[in-house]
């Protein structure tokens, strides 16, 4: 399924890095409250300021990945990443690890522009998001399962995601110096399908929300309402994590022979549920139940996501647009579900996050059915095609 030479690892390499910061949010999120003087509520805050500065990062970067260069964007923002968080995990006064913790996000939120982009200009941007997928979620896996046993503190996750960023500078001498001359067809500024682009712009921020407003308390979860130790739910994080990985492989194995509706909507509706299940966990087994289930299906729905992004324009301006609308999301979550769960209790949030997650999943299922129908033509298209209309019948096929 991933043949190692035609999968393009530096971009892999860049998905893992600018990924990993919102895979490890609660351990972070935990972390900051347990070792600073902060409350849960001001440590969720300060994972949101973090993914904020993230997604302000995407929306600035969006139309400039390929007049700056790529190989030039993406060592600007792992240096910035990795001396960020570093910043972040070893300074004990809390305003410099806020400034820390921002600066890296910033530099993550870079690094992703340009992976994104890249995996948009990608024939099988599904392909290659799905391996960046399998990657981040192996590491943080890895890092669940060893952060407990370092002791107290509250930089090792941040520490970590600042040793990912120094281990991926090697990949990004592969990546192009200077902008490619753009195709004919997409040198234009006019951006191709605005209403569908600007329904997932609307709609993703509210999905990403939901997620991470479950993702970001799941911690205190499992500790407050579950009574587990942190060695315990980090175990359960990482078996979840796991479970991700199956689903990232089979969606990479089915593609896009089910279409992107039927994943894209049922997927959302099974998370709903398995949501729900998880806000309500009291004890080990219905804890780990819910966020496995809740794992295994969330990064096959957002592997399809991502794939519905990239094909609407393949220059990667919608890929990046709406990947930082939906961080806008991802960094309202912690902080959201901070208060959220503080005002009415877990299991209540559990069933307001799912009951607005069914409301945004009609729009982006309506997308998702609109650019199936209007990719089928394209495939018609015979090889022979001018190369100012090969580009989009390549990845409009995907899109099929």
């Amino acid at each position: 399924m991933f043949a190692p030479r035609t999968i393009p690892w530096p971009l892999v390499a860049l998905f893992t890095a600018g990924y990993l910061a919102p895979y490890l949010l609660p351990t972070t999120v935990g972390r900051l409250d347990s070792g600073l003087p902060l409350t849960a509520t001001q440590a969720g805050a300060v994972g949101s300021a973090l993914l904020l500065s993230s997604a302000s990062a995407g929306f600035l970067l969006a139309a400039r990945v390929e007049r700056i260069g790529a190989r030039r964007l993406a060592r600007a923002g792992l240096t910035l990443a990795a001396v960020g968080y570093a910043t972040a995990a070893l300074s004990g006064a809390v305003p410099l690890v806020v400034v820390g913790a921002m600066a890296g996000g910033f530099g993550s939120g870079t690094v992703t522009a340009v992976a994104v982009t890249g995996v948009a200009a990608h024939p099988d941007p599904h392909r290659v998001s799905t391996a960046g997928l399998l990657s981040v979620s192996g590491l943080a896996g890895a890092v669940y399962l060893t952060v407990p046993h370092l002791g107290p503190g509250h930089g090792q996750p941040l520490a970590a995601i600042a040793l990912t960023a120094l281990a991926v500078w090697p990949f990004t001498g592969r990546l192009p110096d200077r902008a490619a001359t753009p195709h004919p067809a997409t040198e234009g500024g006019r951006l191709p399908h605005l209403r569908y682009g600007l329904a997932l712009v609307l709609a993703m921020p509210c999905w990403s929300l939901i997620q991470n407003a479950l993702w970001g308390v799941s911690g205190r979860i499992g500790l407050v309402q579950a009574h587990l130790t942190e060695a315990v739910v980090g175990v359960v994080f990482a078996v979840a994590l796991g479970a991700g990985l199956l689903g990232v492989l089979g969606a990479g194995a089915v593609g896009p022979r089910l279409g992107k509706a039927l994943p894209v909507g049922g997927g959302s509706v099974l998370i709903a549920v398995f949501l729900v299940l998880s806000a309500s966990a009291t004890d080990l087994v219905s804890f780990a139940v819910g966020e496995i289930a809740w794992n295994l299906v969330y990064p096959v729905v957002l592997s399809y996501l991502i794939g519905l992004a990239a094909s609407l324009d393949p220059r990667g301006r919608w890929a990046v647009l709406i990947g930082s609308a939906s961080s806008l999301g991802t960094a309202a979550g912690p902080l959201s579900g901070s208060v959220l769960s503080a005002q009415a209790g877990f299991p209540v949030m559990g069933m307001v996050l799912a009951a607005v997650l069914l409301v945004v999943t009609v729009p982006i299922t309506a997308v998702a059915l609109g650019m199936s129908r209007r990719a089928l033509p394209v495939v018609e298209i015979p090889v022979e095609t001018s190369a100012a209309v090969a580009p989009l019948a390549r990845d409009t096929t995907t899109a099929a």
